[in-house]
């Protein structure tokens, strides 16, 4: 009924509807409605919380030589695997830099680079008639507090290859297109041009039958739209990469 309404202000005065105005009134009521949800906030906050508390990652700095199978290319300097996968360290010179605030003359820099990027995708499923998202509780050695509340799926392509020699990701089959219908969103988007070099991920919004039954682990959780968005206003609690893809919607 909200949507009807709505649909029926605009209409009164003078806008064109179309499906892709129809999507962006059901969001926006999304990211208003705090109701229905299979998980209340506080919960969803006290889950998160237990994850940092129970991760017992162990993060520590090390050299560059003492990396288990990476190594320094004697010839290039560049830092690489030895599968020849995942990501080069690369050196670059910019030059003729006059919007940058050291003017003309440029800099050097190490990048990351030769990474043929991958997929950053997030499950939709209505549940109580709600959209609700699929996240989880991912911990990354760089982050602030170990765990950051992330995409379903985060994977490099070598890591869909199992280049590191480990599983396939989770629900990784979700994600691809041809055996999948429902794609709310796909696009590839850069990534930081100022640490990557030439890097693009490949965004997804994928949706889920209501009546399908998917088994999720303790370390995922179901969230709304928001319900993200309120999250959102914790510091290091959502990262970057559900920020990037929700902003779609």
């Amino acid at each position: 009924m909200q949507v009807d309404e709505i649909k029926a202000i605009l209409e009164n005065n003078g806008y064109s509807i179309d499906s892709d105005t129809i999507l962006r009134i059901q969001t926006m009521l999304e990211s208003i409605r705090d109701d229905n949800q299979i998980n209340k906030l506080d919960d969803i906050i006290n889950w998160f919380y237990k994850k940092r508390e129970e991760s017992d990652m162990i993060v520590e700095e090390i050299g560059i030589n003492d990396l288990d199978k990476w190594n320094v290319d004697s010839e290039t300097g560049n830092v690489k695997h030895e599968s020849g996968g995942f990501f080069e360290v690369i050196g670059i010179k910019a030059s003729n830099t006059f919007d940058r605030e050291v003017g003309k003359k440029g800099w050097t820099q190490p990048m990351i680079a030769k990474n043929p990027g991958g997929i950053l995708g997030i499950i939709m499923k209505r549940i109580n008639g709600i959209p609700h998202y699929l996240l989880q509780a991912k911990a990354e050695p760089g982050n602030i507090g170990k765990l950051q509340l992330s995409p379903t799926l985060q994977a490099t392509t070598s890591n869909l290859l199992k280049a590191h020699g480990g599983t396939k990701p989770l629900f990784a089959e979700y994600f691809d297109e041809e055996n999948n219908p429902k794609i709310i969103y796909a696009k590839w988007q850069s990534e930081d041009g100022g640490r990557f070099h030439l890097k693009s991920n490949y965004n997804m919004i994928v949706e889920v039958n209501e009546d399908e039954n998917l088994e999720i682990p303790d370390s995922f959780i179901w969230v709304t739209l928001y319900q993200i968005k309120q999250l959102m206003k914790i510091e290091n609690f959502v990262g970057p990469h559900v920020r990037g893809i929700i902003s779609y919607l």
